[in-house]
């Protein structure tokens, strides 16, 4: 192995950059997870979380990737068998519906074109034909992060809410939270799932459930479903101290009190902003090349992180890896039946102009060394962009 000067591009929607801050706060002493500076830290941590979801009435925090609290999301709210009612756009709604399929429950899933938001008027048209209210939940990825396309969690709301059905609202924010607004009290989310290694620039290992009163209630009157490690009521006696009912991921856990810093001093209209700008910037530069953006709907344009396709007969893996060759960035790869038609550029966590200016001229010069077919324009058409941009201090 030869030492490769300069830094790693980590250019995927997820794991994102951690910022040396967070990776600081994280190399401390590991202090006694029964004591009370721990206690004090988590009830902290606990309110800051609940900012960032939109003021939910608990948050829990699992030692899990994201993936586990698609499991505690299911087993905690729903009874055994319970129907459920999926909106299946991509990979990860896909990996969600069979998660629930494995739990045991009745999975019926809406199938949905990968490159267009969930339609509310279809969920809602499934729920008003629902005259047993045998749908026990309806499961929505916010930003679907293997396609970038965002769906609109508010209008899904309202059309639930149109039919009076009594419905329970799940939440995948995985790739949206901290990057995209998220406002799970206002828009009647009853629970919202998320990881650490996305927008709230954390490596991987913290799985959050942020979960309404609703959904509380339904936890307490319901049928039990099997659960242990992921068991709400126990973790809500212990988190009302400020403790849990395991040993916890101390580090990780000074890290998020970092990020969540971080996050409250940008602010989250200046963190959207940013989010929004440089996701425009992105999509200046595929236009510029001649490529196409995943998504076909303009209004649901991800702000984590951009899809974008290769032409008919190429293979977007060997450009991948050639990008990761010549210039040390990880781009993402294309998920499921995507495999090889899409590469997936993030921009979202701990990234501003001049980080995004760099992997934006990696792939342009990636695209040129593999061969795939394009324009040369991408890089001048980001660059014209966050020039005439707004800078942070104007947002």
């Amino acid at each position: 192995m030869t030492h490769r000067s300069g830094r790693h591009f980590l250019q995927l929607p997820g794991p994102t950059p951690v910022p040396g801050r967070v990776f600081r706060a994280m190399n401390r002493d590991v202090i006694d997870h029964r004591g009370p500076e721990f206690g004090r830290m988590s009830l902290g941590l606990f309110e800051g979380l609940k900012r960032v979801f939109g003021d939910p009435a608990h948050v829990f925090i699992f030692p899990s990737s994201a993936s586990g609290c698609w499991e505690a999301a299911l087993v905690n709210a729903l009874s055994p068998g319970d129907r459920v009612l999926l909106w299946n756009n991509g990979f990860f709604a896909s990996k969600w519906g069979d998660f629930a399929r494995e739990l045991g429950f009745d999975v019926e899933v809406l199938t949905g074109d990968w490159r267009h938001p969930a339609d509310p008027g279809r969920i809602a048209a499934r729920l008003a034909q629902d005259r047993e209210r045998e749908i026990q939940a309806v499961l929505v990825v916010h930003n679907e992060t293997s396609t970038g396309v965002t769906s609109d969690i508010a209008a899904i709301r309202a059309a639930i809410d149109g039919t009076g059905h009594p419905t329970l609202f799940m939440v995948d924010t995985v790739s949206s939270l901290a990057a995209t607004p998220f406002r799970q009290s206002e828009w009647g989310v009853d629970v919202s799932v998320c990881g650490s290694q996305k927008g709230l620039m954390l490596p991987p290992g913290l799985g959050f459930c942020a979960v309404s009163d609703r959904a509380l209630d339904r936890h307490r009157d319901g049928a039990p479903t099997p659960r242990a490690y992921f068991d709400w009521t126990e973790m809500l006696r212990e988190n009302e101290r400020g403790y849990f009912p395991y040993t916890p991921p101390t580090t990780l856990l000074y890290g998020l009190e970092a990020s969540l810093a971080m996050l409250r001093e940008e602010g989250a209209d200046a963190t959207f902003a940013r989010h929004t700008r440089l996701a425009e910037a992105t999509r200046r530069a595929v236009a510029g090349w001649g490529l196409r953006n995943y998504c076909q709907d303009p209004d649901a344009v991800s702000s984590a992180g951009t899809t974008v396709m290769v032409g008919d007969g190429e293979d977007a893996e060997p450009f991948r890896a050639a990008v990761l060759e010549r210039f040390d960035m990880s781009l993402g790869t294309g998920l499921g039946p995507l495999r090889g038609k899409v590469f997936r550029i993030g921009h979202l966590g701990d990234v501003n102009e001049l980080m995004l200016m760099g992997a934006l001229a990696g792939v342009e010069m990636g695209l040129k060394i593999s061969g795939i077919a394009h324009t040369t324009g991408g890089l001048a058409a980001a660059a014209e962009f966050l020039a005439a941009a707004d800078s942070p201090a104007d947002a």
